[in-house]
């Protein structure tokens, strides 16, 4: 949706002069209109120029050029690269993409595979998009062989669920099975495996009844299956935004409409919770993993928008949050001369930015670009 705003201009123009001094000036408005394709433009290109480290061949972590190569945020920077090339196929964001596969997996010990199962589900969803956007079959082999390995993370504790790490098989976390079940149906709508359905189900299954709260509809962090003690006092927005993407999908396959009114609930909780209550936008979480909570929620809430059952009533009102944090975002929180945006979506960032909150907001403003013209 792109809003126009009205500025009043500083320096007021008159016309037909004033017949005595005492006449009221006449004050003529402005349209500003925010081209959101032009946002994305130079915030995913920004991306790319000031985060790529070409000779690596993945993110660096700040935009000073610190390294500190961390295997989760490039799966969620990747995401960004291949919302761009989609929007408007540019060879920059290809060549980056097919870079990354190698770049990624040589700081990842030669493999894609990895103790935590929540960082092998981030990447593996990321590399099916990758194959979906350049045909590349190393992708898709890629991602199935970190799916099968996810597997595994799957056990009788706390009663199922994927742990969060294989050498922590009694935590079971709503970041392990989210992603999960979204990988899971996507390949069975993909690839029509009947496997990989029936582990979308149980995995989302587990999920609801272990960590949603269908009356508030909030998602829990974790389980521990040792002490039998669920953490309800971590609530996040990315959390909030897998559980909702895992139930959109199983809707489109079964076309039930629970798991609609699920992805629902999940939504209204975080406008309703998980937002500073002055502003209206989605709470500040930090900078570090913190900092992409909020863009990974973008994205899934962004397809729930553009789901068609949703209702007019519903579509309307996510809309209306969703723009109102990009251009809190845009007109407030971004340093336009660096380019670069705030963890908390109001207030601008310092000289140095971490990858994760530039992929955050980066994700918002490509969001943007997907929504209806009004």
């Amino acid at each position: 949706m792109i809003k126009k705003y009205c500025f009043f201009l500083a320096a007021t123009l008159l016309f037909f002069q004033a017949c005595s001094e005492g006449d009221d000036p006449i004050v003529e408005e402005e349209e500003y209109t925010i081209d959101w394709n032009a946002v994305a433009d130079s915030s995913s290109e920004k991306l790319i120029i000031t985060y790529w480290n070409a000779a690596d061949k993945c993110f660096n972590f700040t935009n000073t050029g610190e390294k500190n190569f961390q295997y989760w945020p490039q799966a969620h920077a990747l995401d960004v690269t291949i919302d761009a090339y989609e929007r408007t196929h540019d060879n920059l964001y290809l060549t980056t993409i097919n870079e990354w596969y190698d770049g990624v997996k040589a700081h990842n010990g030669n493999t894609f595979l990895n103790v935590y199962y929540d960082d092998m589900e981030w990447n593996a969803l990321a590399m099916l998009r990758a194959y979906n956007a350049t045909q590349e079959t190393k992708f898709k082999t890629a991602a199935i062989e970190v799916w099968e390995d996810i597997q595994t993370g799957w056990n009788t504790n706390a009663g199922g669920g994927i742990s969060w790490k294989k050498d922590q098989p009694y935590s079971k976390n709503a970041c392990s099975n989210g992603p999960a079940a979204i990988l899971a149906a996507r390949l069975y709508q993909q690839f029509g495996d009947e496997a990989d359905k029936e582990w979308a189900l149980k995995i989302y299954d587990w999920e609801k009844e272990y960590l949603f709260n269908p009356a508030s509809g909030a998602v829990y962090d974790n389980i521990n299956s040792r002490t039998g003690e669920t953490n309800t006092s971590w609530i996040f927005t990315y959390n909030q935004g897998t559980f909702l993407g895992a139930a959109l999908e199983l809707y489109k396959i079964t076309g039930e409409k629970g798991y609609l009114n699920d992805a629902i609930k999940a939504a209204d909780h975080t406008l309703n919770n998980l937002v500073d209550s002055n502003d209206r936008i989605l709470k500040n979480e930090g900078t570090g993993d913190g900092a992409l909570f909020k863009g990974i929620f973008i994205r899934y809430f962004t397809q729930l928008i553009l789901h068609p059952d949703l209702s007019e009533s519903v579509k309307k009102r996510y809309l209306t949050f969703l723009t109102h944090n990009a251009e809190t975002l845009w007109l407030e929180g971004t340093d336009k001369a660096l380019l670069l945006f705030g963890p908390y979506w109001k207030t601008k960032p310092g000289y140095t930015n971490d990858l994760n909150t530039q992929v955050s907001g980066a994700m918002l403003m490509e969001a943007m670009t997907l929504l209806p013209e009004e």
